[in-house]
Formats: structure tokens, sequence, C-alpha cells
């Protein structure tokens, strides 16, 4: 399984103890992704605090995952994947979740329905754009400094290419390159005046499945099955 792949990565790495925070779509195989790779071990017997995730959530068939010894989580809307008209990119109900994962923190998400989903609109590329960058400026609110964004390949594809203008044109392509499956980009955000850092050691390329983790678009243009 690719989570699982990246997992044992970022154990292995070292990534699993210096993020202080998750951050993560409010979709359902996001979250599944995020607590799966970032969160506690996958048995929560003799723990006395909420799984981030209990037996079987969305039917996924993996043990419970602890929140013991692992970064807090947060939901937030706004790294959700290019909304509307698939019905892979609308989220179930917040109450619905939050039975299935106990310890995401989900108190910043204002409306329990999904409202900013609609079955008949696109959401236009630019506004999935704006809709990154502000996501990025309330990360610059945030106090922590080495925080994990589980998030979609379409949202990314569409933010990304905002920066880099003006930057080398392969400096450019390599912000823009398309993300595959599963995979793991170390990104530094820095103030314009501060010198960039070097190339992270820590990226992760994506396993199993191969290939693209194509925006939805592709991969979602007609309903099968709930939606997330």
């Amino acid at each position: 399984m690719a989570a699982d792949n990246l997992r044992k990565h970022v154990q292995t790495s070292g990534i699993s103890k210096k993020v202080e925070l998750v951050i993560t779509s409010p979709l359902l195989r996001c979250m599944q992704t995020a607590v799966g790779v970032f969160g506690g071990e996958d048995s929560t017997d003799g723990i006395d605090v909420p799984p981030l995730m209990v037996t079987d959530a969305g039917d996924s068939n993996h043990p419970a995952i602890s929140s013991s010894n692992c970064p807090p989580f947060i939901a937030v809307e706004g790294c959700r994947e290019h909304l509307g008209v698939h019905w892979c990119d609308k989220r179930r109900s917040i109450s619905e979740y939050k039975p299935l994962f106990p310890a995401v923190d989900f108190s910043l998400i204002e409306s329990d329905d999904d409202v900013l989903w609609e079955a008949d609109v696109r959401e236009k590329i630019e506004d999935v754009a704006s809709r990154g960058i502000e996501f990025f400026k309330w990360l610059w609110t945030r106090k922590e400094k080495e925080i994990a964004i589980v998030t979609h390949s379409g949202f990314l594809t569409h933010t990304l290419a905002k920066f880099g203008d003006d930057c080398h044109p392969d400096v450019k392509s390599e912000i823009c390159r398309r993300f595959q499956n599963c995979e793991l980009r170390t990104m530094v955000i820095v103030d314009r005046s501060m010198v960039g850092s070097d190339s992270s050691v820590t990226d992760y390329p994506g396993k199993n499945p191969s290939g693209e983790d194509a925006p939805s678009d592709v991969t979602c243009a007609t309903p099968d099955g709930l939606p997330n």
C-alpha cells in the first residue's frame, strides 16, 4: 500500500520526529492517508487516548490508529481538492467523520454539511489557485515551523503554478511538476529577503501504485459510488 511505504520512509528518514502539526484536507481518502502516514501505532489497546482513526474507517479494512506519540491533526477546508461536479471531491458531513477520526480536530470547519461543493458548477482553476494562496497565507499565522500538509494533486498543481514566475525556467518547471501517488516533497517557505535552502534529503518520490496522482478531472469524471 502506498501510504504504508510512505510511512516507512517518514519513520526511517526522521521526519516523524520533526513534524509539529499535520494539516489534512477533510476528504476521507486524504484523512486516511494522513493518519496512516503520520499517526501513531496501528494498535490502540491499553492506550487511554482517543484514536486518530477507528478500525475499518471508511471501509478501509485497516486497524485502528493511535493518537499517542504523534503530532496533532487538523482538518482544513482550504486545502481541499478542486471543487464541484465530481462526486469524489464531495466530503461527507463532519458529524459522520468525527466518530471515524476521533482525535482529528475539525473545529476550523464551519459547516457540518459540505456547502462548498456544487453538483453542476466546477470550481474555476484560477479560483482553486486563489484558495491555495489564501491557504498559504494562513500557514504563516501558525506558530509551528515543521508542518506536514496532506492534500490533493489538483489543488497543488493549480496553486504551485502561481509561484516561481521570477525564477529560472528550470526552477519554475520543478515547482509545477505533477505529484506522483503518495509523493512527499519538502518545501521551505521563506521571506524574499532570505536565501533559499539546499535540496531536501527527505523527499519521497511516491510508490505503489505507479504513475501520477492525476487531478480528479481525469480520475473522477463520473460518480462511482458514495461521495467522500
